[in-house]
């Protein structure tokens, strides 16, 4: 299976009926217009970019849209995003200062949320205002985008101040985070304890974009309702049934049996037993993401660079892409995933080599191995099988690694800037800006939102700076080369694969296009 966009899927379309019943909610789909029925692990447990928790970012991405957007490009019969190209979206244009200090972005007519509320400069000073107070994900694009202000000049025109001139601005705000909030219907939700009504998004939604939650039933499902007022026509889908199916067994066969449309991000081996299954149509994207063991700096024996570059020694790359995605993926080499410009393999130094590994253990004082719990979750299909492979690999030099399943919630927490605790432990994550200067920014940085290993290297975190400040294009692609060089030595993470992605869904739907955070849009998805 070759990294390239492919219809596993025989030719040809099943007469499946097009809208079929999940639930006794789901009855009502003939009643209420067009329904997308769909399987997922979980319900969302919470709506609020900022926090994100499981199935968080899946349904967000539905719900709050951004300033600009990317362009597309159609190959074949087929269209994906064109990172070259930025054009406006809530946003109709937009005026930059001569020092590329000061953006003043003149808003589109017409946008409204599902509550009537028409988009205003002062939703977005209140959107960012609380990203900023949040300090968590969206604060971090704003720092990485070099955003010091943000504020309502006018009904419709809003000016964003910057500290530097940032190449990956426009780019950012394309992001589904800072949310663009109707901050008239949020207020009403908010306490003096609670001024962001963040309670209230935890089961709630006010966006402008093309989806709104109507109800959340915890552990069963969520329902979501097109936007009446969506400023790009009316989606095709009249509502979307989100419902929890705990097993990725059952989703496949609730795909096969035409109970459901679409499936939340099926596993390698259940792609491969469904690719001829004329029930089913598979599409594929490259990963962005590396399939992560992350070791923490901060915690021993991982303090010792000599350990995490053992560890990396270690292990056989290409088995691990055999033994755990079939095959599929790139072996990962660089920080930076391959389907993003910067990226520079040749630092790669980490060829399997167990010898060297004894030997930089042995020197770490630990010649006879040590012992560590390896925590994974279920949070993405591949962490199981790493952990095991990977607990069999290092068991050859000597490392004893006890593969340990926690929750997906319990590993999202531990691995918040404010705790950090694990020692060893699985992850993925990869940019949603498909740009070299925001991947290094988010996965390494000192204060990167998805830094989950306390790494801290003053010299890495001035190359960063180099680059994300600098108007001198030459001068980015130096800083983002030598900070690979930097990250490579250091060995934070088990360098292991760059996963595909793929997207199963009934063979008469059409429209997905592929999106850097690797989550499907409704509002593209139709009937065909």
């Amino acid at each position: 299976m070759k990294r390239r966009n492919v219809l596993l899927a025989g030719a040809g379309t099943l007469a499946l009926p097009a809208y079929l019943t999940l639930t006794s909610e789901g009855a009502l789909a003939q009643g209420q217009g067009r329904t997308l029925l769909l399987a997922a692990p979980g319900t969302p447990e919470g709506f609020d970019g900022d926090a994100l928790r499981p199935g968080t970012q899946e349904t967000v991405v539905q719900v709050y849209e951004g300033l600009t957007r990317y362009g597309r490009v159609t190959r074949g019969d087929r269209s994906y995003l064109d990172p070259s190209v930025i054009e406006g979206h809530l946003a109709e244009r937009w005026t930059v200062s001569d020092d590329g200090l000061r953006y003043v972005f003149t808003l589109r007519q017409g946008v409204r949320s599902p509550f009537g509320n028409e988009l205003t400069a002062a939703d977005v000073e209140w959107s960012w205002a609380k990203s900023f107070a949040q300090r968590r994900t969206g604060f971090f694009i704003a720092n990485v985008s070099n955003v010091t202000g943000v504020k309502a000049l006018s009904q419709r025109e809003v000016e964003f101040t910057l500290n530097a001139p940032s190449s990956i601005f426009l780019a950012a705000l394309t992001l589904y985070v800072p949310g663009i909030y109707d901050s008239a219907e949020a207020k009403k939700h908010a306490t003096a304890e609670d001024p962001w009504a963040l309670r209230w998004m935890e089961t709630n939604t006010a966006g402008f974009g093309a989806y709104h939650v109507r109800s959340v039933r915890a552990g069963e499902q969520a329902e979501f309702v097109a936007n009446p007022n969506y400023f790009r026509g009316r989606p095709h889908f009249e509502r979307v049934i989100y419902r929890a199916v705990p097993s990725g067994a059952s989703r496949t066969t609730l795909l096969r049996s035409g109970q459901v449309q679409w499936i939340d991000r099926p596993t390698v081996q259940q792609v491969l037993d469904m690719q001829r299954d004329r029930r089913v149509k598979i599409q594929d994207q490259a990963g962005r993401a590396m399939a992560s063991v992350r070791m923490n700096a901060a915690m021993r024996p991982f303090d010792d660079v000599r350990v995490r570059r053992a560890m990396n020694f270690a292990v056989n790359k290409d088995a691990i892409r055999q033994g755990v995605t079939l095959g599929t993926g790139e072996i990962a080499r660089s920080i930076v995933p391959p389907i993003v410009g910067g990226y520079d393999p040749s630092f790669f130094m980490y060829d399997h080599d167990p010898a060297r590994a004894r030997a930089l253990l042995a020197e770490a004082g630990f010649p006879n191995g040590f012992e560590v719990d390896l925590l994974f979750s279920n949070i993405w299909w591949w962490e199981e099988p790493m952990a095991v492979q990977l607990a069999d690999q290092l068991r050859a030099v000597g490392v004893t690694a006890r593969p340990q399943r926690i929750t997906g919630s319990d590993l999202r927490a531990r691995g918040a800037p404010n705790r950090q605790d694990m020692a060893l432990f699985t992850f993925e994550d990869g940019p949603i800006v498909l740009d070299p200067v925001y991947t290094i920014s988010l996965l390494a940085r000192s204060d990167g939102v998805s830094n989950r290993a306390r790494y801290a290297n003053p010299a890495f975190d001035a190359l960063v700076d180099r680059a994300r400040t600098s108007p001198d294009r030459a001068v980015q692609a130096a800083a983002v080369r030598e900070a690979q060089r930097v990250w490579m030595e250091d060995a934070l993470w088990i360098l292991t694969v760059y996963p595909q992605t793929f997207e199963a869904m009934a063979p008469n739907i059409s429209g997905w296009v592929p999106h850097p955070d690797e989550h499907e849009r409704w509002v593209d998805l139709r009937v065909a």
